[in-house]
């Protein structure tokens, strides 16, 4: 994920105890996690976000909000936020695909589709669905094959081809350009292959490859991106963040303290090494 929530008023109530090392620590790894979408390893933790002088605060931090598992620091909440993210951009998918294959409408599963886009198994799932593609003809088109062998007149015209989405390019990822079909739509702006191509401009101007470049337009939540806006940053561009009040129990947090009493047990290797910490301070 290249952005997420971010509800000040949740934050600040839970972390108020913290230090500033330990307050910064805690951004950063939330923002590693997020962006990497896989558990924090137990040894690299803190030269992962670039905090080796501070790792005692960093410990701090990863033992009081994260879970420690086989595979490495996990935060359930932000785990939830990444689920819901991608169901979100899936079923975004799920719909742009059928509006590009109508063929295969009758044969594809939403639920499916949905799943294999977040388990990263689309592209197996979709090469499936194409040896069941077929023409679409119309009821009248079957009728008049069977039935009337005129030829086609004036009065009989075909019907003009409704224009698609631009397909994505294969050097972009579909989570990447999802977001950026979403993005597009939430600004009302079309997706022409014009547009793309001014896209892929941007993109030679910076050397980025052009998955690099929609990410980079995606994280800015903007209608439009330049690749001078990059270089010497937009003055227009200003973070939003927005406060969700609420008075009732926070679920994910309640989830956290039941996941608490099944997590798995610090390794021994982590703790006497913030023995080893504690014994110089």
């Amino acid at each position: 994920m290249h952005f997420y929530k971010f509800h000040i008023g949740d934050y600040m109530s839970h972390t108020r105890h913290l230090s500033l090392y330990e307050d910064l620590a805690y951004r950063r790894l939330l923002d590693f996690y997020f962006l990497h979408e896989q558990p924090i390893k137990h040894r690299d933790a803190a030269r992962q976000i670039g905090m080796r002088e501070h790792e005692e605060d960093v410990l701090t931090v990863l033992n009081e909000f994260f879970l420690s598992t086989d595979e490495g620091f996990v935060n359930p909440r932000a785990n939830k936020e990444i689920e819901e993210y991608k169901a979100h951009q899936g079923t975004s998918a799920y719909g742009a695909f059928i509006r590009d294959n109508q063929s295969l409408k009758s044969v594809v599963q939403k639920d499916v589709y949905i799943q294999h886009f977040t388990n990263g198994t689309l592209d197996t799932y979709i090469k499936a669905l194409r040896t069941q593609d077929v023409p679409i003809m119309s009821t009248s088109s079957i009728h008049d094959a069977t039935t009337n062998h005129k030829p086609i007149t004036t009065n009989h015209k075909p019907k003009r081809e409704s224009a698609t989405v631009v397909a994505c390019p294969p050097d972009v990822s579909q989570q990447i350009w999802g977001d950026w079909v979403a993005l597009r739509k939430s600004k009302k702006a079309p997706i022409t292959q014009t547009v793309l191509n001014g896209a892929i401009a941007e993109a030679k101007i910076l050397g980025w490859p052009l998955e690099k470049f929609l990410a980079e337009w995606c994280s800015r939540g903007s209608q439009g991106l330049k690749a001078e806006w990059i270089v010497k940053p937009n003055p227009a561009d200003r973070v939003r963040l927005t406060v969700a009040p609420s008075n009732e129990p926070d679920p994910a947090l309640e989830k956290i303290k039941a996941d608490e009493k099944k997590a798995a047990p610090i390794p021994l290797e982590v703790l006497a090494r913030m023995a080893q910490i504690r014994g110089r301070a």
